[in-house]
């Protein structure tokens, strides 16, 4: 992996959770957290989940191994998590545009929630974290479908013709 990749699949990944977040803006309060048949119980959880696992990351690649997911991410609004993506996002932003090619290959220790111990290089946990919070929009669309919406595309390929 590339640093231009890395960004480009991080301008992805926030591309499509911000098009989730339109979705779910858009449903009757209600509807977030009506139960669903996923991973999480309703789509603010799971929304909350894909917020707070991107900020454990970031987290880690800066040398911290934090235990849990952040306070904020219990029960959140759909704002609070919004703002808090907006600050993930910024000050990962601003972590990417100091790396080079070789910062990619660089080995990152951390401590998974259970304290065990993890090393991986940095350009391998960049993709973790793109796939995972794609994995979890992938929920999301399920979950609107269960409510009777139909979900937004987050395709990568739609980003690219969108010329993100």
């Amino acid at each position: 992996m590339t640093t231009e990749e890395a960004r480009e699949l991080f301008g992805f990944g926030s591309w499509a959770t911000a098009r989730m977040f339109s979705a779910a803006e858009a449903l009757p309060p209600e509807e977030l957290d009506a139960p669903a048949v996923s991973s999480f119980p309703s789509l603010r959880a799971t929304l909350a989940h894909i917020v707070g696992a991107e900020w454990i990351w970031l987290r880690r690649w800066l040398g911290e191994s934090p235990a849990s997911a952040p306070v904020w991410a219990g029960e959140p609004t759909l704002s609070e998590l919004k703002s808090q993506l907006a600050a993930v996002e910024a000050e990962r932003g601003a972590f990417l545009s100091q790396l080079t090619d070789a910062d990619l290959r660089g080995v990152v220790a951390y401590r998974g929630a259970d304290g065990v111990g993890f090393s991986h290089p940095l350009g391998q946990l960049m993709r973790h974290v793109v796939n995972h919070s794609t994995y979890h929009r992938g929920q999301l669309a399920a979950q609107l479908r269960q409510l009777g919406h139909t979900p937004p595309s987050t395709d990568f390929t739609r980003y690219l013709r969108e010329g993100k």
